[in-house]
C-alpha cells in the first residue's frame, strides 16, 4: 500500500529492497483508485492491482501487507489487513498518535498476527556492531551520550509534497520521525531513558513555499532538546533542529571511562544511508574509523558496499522479518520491532511532550513507556 507510479518512499526503498532478497515476491499493490493502481502495477510489473486496501487485504495471494503511505492514513489502511489475519509491516510512525498505535497493537494481539514497524536503524549492520562494541566494553562504563541532528524538513520552506508536515496533528513531525528514529537507535545501543526533561519550540510559525513564495502556517515544533538519564545511569542529551545545517547532518558520541565512540552521517535522514563509525580507547590517540565486520551483513552479499542506498536498511529489516516468518531466525538474534514496540516508543514521545509542556522532569517506566 503506497506504491505509486509517480515515485515515493515505497518505490525508492521498499521495491529495491524486496527485489534484492530471496524469499519475497511482490504480487499485489493497492492505491486510492483503480486507475492509479493500474498505473503503478504496469510500471513496477506487479500482477495484482487493487483500488482499495480492503481488496488487497482479502486477497489469498497476499501473505504480507506493507503500508508505506503517509502517517495520517495508517490506521484506516492497517486495520483491514489485521482483520484479515495478514502479517503487516508498517512504516514508522505506526499511528498519528499513541491512541492509534495502541488500537492497532491491540487488534494485532487479538488476531494473533505477526507485525513489524519500520524502525530500520535497529536492523542496520553498523548499529548492531555499535551495540556490540558497547556491550563488550569498548568504552568501558558509559558515562554520557550526545546526539545532534537535523530534520531536513520542518525548516524555513516547504513544497507541495510535504505540506502535511506543517500540521502537528498529522503525526508526521520532527519529534515523531527524525527524533523518533534516532532516539530508538540510541535506546537500542545504550538502553532506555529513566527520566527526561525537554524543550520543544516552534520558532518558524510561518514558512515559505519553495517555488511560489506562498506563506503557510506551521504548527509543528522545529527545535527539540531533550536531556535525561538512561536506565544505566548515563547522562544523555539529544538535540534536533528543523531544516538543514551546513555544519552537521548527524553526529552521535558515546563517552565512557575507557574510550569514545562516534557515529557520523552527512544526511539528515541518517537511518536511510551510510553511517561512519569512529572509535578510540585506552592510550589510543585520535579517533580512527571502525569498519563494520562482514558478519553483520547477515550473508546479504548483494548489499555489500551499498550502504548509501535508501533501500539498504529496509532490506536488512526485511531479511530479519523473513527469518522470523519462516522460523529460521538465529536464537541469539533480535527480530524486527513489532507493533508493541511501536507503542512503547510512541509512549516515550508522549512523555517527552509532557515534559516540554509542563517544564518538569518526567519519569519513564518500563521500556520507556
Amino acid at each position: 500500500m503506497g506504491l505509486s507510479a509517480s515515485g515515493g518512499w515505497a518505490a525508492t526503498a521498499h521495491v529495491p529492497a524486496l527485489a534484492g532478497l530471496d524469499g519475497y515476491e511482490l504480487r499485489a499493490l493497492s492505491a486510492s483508485s483503480d486507475e492509479s493502481a493500474r498505473a503503478a502495477g504496469e510500471k513496477y510489473a506487479v500482477p495484482l492491482a487493487f483500488g482499495s486496501a480492503e481488496e488487497l487485504a482479502r486477497s489469498e495471494e497476499v501473505d504480507l501487507v506493507v503500508v508505506t503511505v503517509r502517517v495520517p492514513r495508517h490506521l484506516e489502511l492497517i486495520r483491514p489487513a489485521l482483520e484479515a489475519g495478514k502479517t503487516v509491516f508498517s512504516e514508522w510512525p505506526l499511528g498519528a498518535d499513541l491512541a492509534q498505535a495502541e488500537e492497532l497493537a491491540d487488534l494485532a494481539h487479538r488476531r494473533g498476527v505477526l507485525t513489524a514497524v519500520g524502525l530500520q536503524a535497529r536492523s542496520a549492520p553498523s548499529l548492531r556492531y555499535l551495540r556490540d562494541l558497547v556491550a563488550e566494553g569498548y568504552v568501558g562504563r558509559v558515562l554520557s551520550t550526545s546526539m545532534l541532528g537535523s530534520g531536513g524538513y520542518w525548516g524555513a520552506t516547504y513544497d507541495d509534497g510535504h505540506t502535511y508536515l506543517l500540521d502537528a496533528t498529522s503525526g508526521a513531525t520532527l519529534l515523531s520521525i527524525p527524533f523518533g528514529h534516532s532516539v530508538d537507535a540510541l535506546a537500542m545501543v545504550l538502553g532506555e531513558f529513566r527520566e527526561v526533561a525537554a524543550l520543544m519550540e516552534n520558532l518558524r510559525p510561518e514558512v515559505t513555499h519553495v517555488t511560489s513564495g506562498a506563506v503557510a502556517a506551521k504548527t509543528t515544533e522545529d527545535q527539540i532538546a531533550v536531556t535525561g538519564v538512561l536506565e544505566s545511569g548515563a547522562v544523555a542529551a539529544v538535540h534536533f533542529r528543523g531544516g538543514a545545517s551546513r555544519a552537521t547532518g548527524f553526529h552521535w558520541e558515546i563517552n565512557g571511562t575507557d574510550g569514545d565512540l562516534v557515529v557520523k552521517a552527512d544526511q539528515a535522514q541518517w537511518w536511510w544511508g551510510r553511517l561512519r563509525l569512529y572509535g578510540a580507547r585506552g592510550d589510543d590517540g585520535d579517533l580512527t574509523e571502525l569498519p563494520v565486520p562482514a558478519r553483520y551483513e547477515r550473508s546479504l552479499t548483494q548489499w555489500t558496499g551499498r550502504s548509501a542506498e535508501p533501500a539498504y536498511g529496509v532490506a536488512h529489516e526485511y531479511a530479519l522479518l523473513r527469518d522470523q516468518i519462516t522460523g529460521s531466525l538465529a536464537p541469539d538474534t533480535d527480530g524486527v520491532p513489532d507493533f508493541r514496540h511501536a507503542v512503547r516508543r510512541h509512549s516515550m514521545l508522549e512523555k517527552i511532550q509532557e515534559a516540554a509542556r509542563t517544564g518538569r522532569k518526567v519519569t519513564l517506566t518500563e521500556h520507556g513507556s
